[in-house]
């Protein structure tokens, strides 16, 4: 079912520029949403399941997270079965954790139900640091004890269970946000967190949770309040729709000049993205609740974005709209506020031709009348979509390599985009 790139040799994307795009693409459910989720459903004494579930990387390796410490998880046609009810390990392996940061949300459920959890600190894209101060604080007040030693987070719970407590976030952290929230839902008495994350993922595992018979509220607000209960019943759940994924095909229609639809997708999660589309020139029309077109122009304005926490625009959609914004007339501005390494595709898109000067956290871009096929490399997941983008609107042939960050958060991209009408393949990387 789930990609592995771990187990294919060393490749290279080739991407023949200047192809027009056309039809439809199906959007795949959200990897963000999956990823917490199924560290929720640590929290469940019984067995879930869990549908729309993205073949990707990521899911595969919190799959094996979750194997590790005694789950049984089941893949079938998109869908995961995941038996929590015997959890037989409170140890994450290092080797597991250290590639994905995603793999951290495992702490608080498994500190909820064992009492006791000992997960390394997280990995994953080089785009800067990711403290987990706010989750370690909020997990102290919530009644642990919280040692970091060798790399290594011990959590201990003093009581017989987690304590209820009134939290504030110092930065509306997803994460923290996440960890928190579900630590909670098995803590007794009530949890008031604060100056939370207000994403649409973190709705959707609230959503889950509930599903399963926490008593959460608030959860898209800057409060979210949760009623600790003594266990949590099986569900079944399916995943909203990948914001991020829906919004990088927009920009491709966008880059490529093209118009296509895309669907299953909530339009309200996707304003800031609609609103930049729209504010340079392109169209978005919505042609039924779950189903938007995207129709390019020839040209496009300049515009300046700036990343901030949702419902501000994403900066896990920058880089892609950095591509584009090559293509636009006259000035534009990236602010990347979010993470402070997030630049790094800055210089690959500039060996194709792009002309951005950066100004510490800011891409200053002048645009140009066109990109050129050029060797390039992914520094990130979201840097390797957009140099994608940028290779479908190039003048001949863009190589990439770092493959595996693509596999990591995209559900069959090339696969999709072929279907469009875009020209690109793999290859075995030969080295010279």
């Amino acid at each position: 079912m789930l990609s592995n790139s771990q187990d294919r040799p060393e490749s290279v994307l080739r991407i023949q520029g200047k192809a027009t795009l056309s039809g439809h693409v199906p959007i795949s459910g959200a990897k963000n949403s999956t990823l917490a989720i199924m560290a929720g459903a640590l929290l469940c004494s019984g067995s879930s399941r869990i549908r729309n579930v993205p073949a990707i990387v990521d899911v595969q390796k919190m799959i094996d997270i979750l194997r590790a410490v005694g789950v049984k998880v089941t893949a079938d046609r998109g869908a995961l079965d995941i038996d929590a009810k015997n959890i037989s390990q409170s140890h994450v392996p290092y080797d597991l954790v250290s590639q994905m940061r995603a793999s951290f949300f495992v702490i608080g459920p498994l500190l909820a139900r064992m009492g006791v959890a000992r997960v390394p600190l997280p990995g994953g894209c080089a785009i800067g640091t990711r403290p987990v101060d706010l989750h370690v604080k909020g997990l102290q007040a919530l009644g642990a004890d919280v040692i970091i030693d060798q790399g290594i987070i011990q959590a201990y719970c003093r009581q017989s269970r987690l304590q209820g407590a009134k939290i504030y976030l110092d930065f509306p952290s997803v994460g923290a946000t996440e960890t928190l929230m579900m630590a909670a839902t098995l803590a007794e008495g009530e949890t008031v967190i604060e100056n939370c994350a207000q994403e649409p993922e973190v709705v959707d595992l609230a959503n889950f949770c509930r599903a399963m018979g926490a008593k959460i509220r608030g959860a898209g607000t800057k409060t979210i309040v949760i009623d600790g209960v003594p266990r949590l019943h099986s569900t079944d759940f399916g995943i909203i729709p990948d914001r991020i994924e829906a919004a990088t095909f927009m920009v491709a229609a966008a880059i490529t000049r093209s118009t296509i639809t895309i669907s299953p997708v909530i339009p309200d999660h996707l304003t800031a993205a609609i609103a930049k589309l729209e504010e340079i020139g392109a169209k978005v029309v919505q042609e039924s609740s779950s189903r938007l077109r995207i129709e390019g122009k020839e040209k496009y304005r300049h515009t300046h974005i700036e990343t901030l926490p949702y419902p501000g625009f994403p900066t896990d959609m920058q880089a892609q709209f950095m591509a584009l914004l090559t293509l636009s007339e006259g000035n534009s501005t990236v602010k990347e506020t979010v993470f402070e390494n997030r630049l790094q595709h800055v210089a690959e898109l500039c060996r194709m031709g792009a002309n951005i000067k950066l100004q510490g956290n800011i891409a200053v871009i002048n645009g140009v009348s066109s990109l050129s096929g050029a060797p390039v490399m992914a520094t990130d997941l979201r840097a390797s979509a957009a140099l994608v983008l940028a290779g479908l609107a190039a003048e001949g042939e863009t190589q990439m390599q770092g493959l595996h960050h693509l596999d990591r958060g995209y559900d069959q991209l090339e696969t999709k985009l072929r279907n469009l009408g875009a020209k690109l393949y793999r290859q075995p990387l030969v080295s010279e």
